[in-house]
């Protein structure tokens, strides 16, 4: 099956599961859920592969390393839907696990919470305070690095999540600082929406994989940080 054909068939599977979003139908159609997810590893090991060209440190994961189980997590959700209606990756050194920062990205239909139904991003969405002190301190007296990075280095499809930001810059940093934008993140994330044609089309991996080669040096920076915490513990 093209591979075109393959995210097409799990489209469609998480369009009927979102319509079917039940223990009954899942066991029911379980068969459909396994090829959905095995076509899915296939796409994933293929943007492994595809970045592993410019980022060495992941060139020893597989789709197991990198992959979410489908059922959700309802105990502190007002929506009991057992089951997600998205496939999505984490790419990073040593795997989802790890608390390193790398390249994420999912198919689906749109909801729970996610702005699109699919999605590419790169960074880290849960900095752990002590990172946040270090990226901060970097980005205030790092000469305007990071915003060279992000300005110079990016590719212009992907946006900064700056939606959980800070009103104003954190205690203990210059709130005239030229920076002052990027004091106040509380997560480190680029962001692009891609549509269904670019996700459906026989070189998204490989598109995908250069996209996320901009944001390599945006990834650098961070884990530099997330590594000297680690160091330290």
């Amino acid at each position: 099956m093209l591979l075109s054909s393959k995210m097409k068939e799990i489209i469609a599977y998480l369009k009927d599961l979102s319509l079917h979003n039940n223990r009954e139908w899942f066991v029911a159609n379980k068969q459909r859920y396994v090829e959905a997810q095995a076509r899915f590893n296939v796409i994933v090991d293929k943007v492994i592969m595809g970045i592993s060209q410019f980022d060495p440190s992941v060139a020893n994961l597989t789709a197991k390393d990198c992959t979410y189980r489908i059922y959700r997590d309802v105990r502190f959700s007002k929506d009991k839907s057992p089951y997600k209606t998205h496939m999505g990756a984490y790419i990073c050194p040593g795997g989802k696990k790890s608390g390193f920062s790398g390249y994420y990205f999912h198919v689906g239909i749109g909801g729970e919470g996610y702005p699109a139904a699919h999605m590419l991003a790169a960074g880290d969405y849960i900095c752990d305070s002590k990172v946040l002190k270090i990226l901060r301190e970097d980005i205030c007296y790092g000469d305007g690095d990071f915003d060279s990075i992000l300005k110079n280095k990016v590719a212009p499809e992907f946006w900064l999540d700056e939606s959980s930001a800070l009103k104003k810059v954190p205690a203990g940093f210059p709130a005239d600082s030229p920076y002052a934008q990027y004091l106040k993140l509380r997560v480190f994330c680029l962001c692009y929406e891609p549509d269904t044609d670019f996700m459906t089309a026989p070189d998204m991996p490989e598109r995908t994989a250069e996209l996320f080669k901009t944001t390599y040096p945006f990834l650098q920076y961070i884990n530099r940080a997330i590594e000297y915490v680690k160091s330290e513990q």
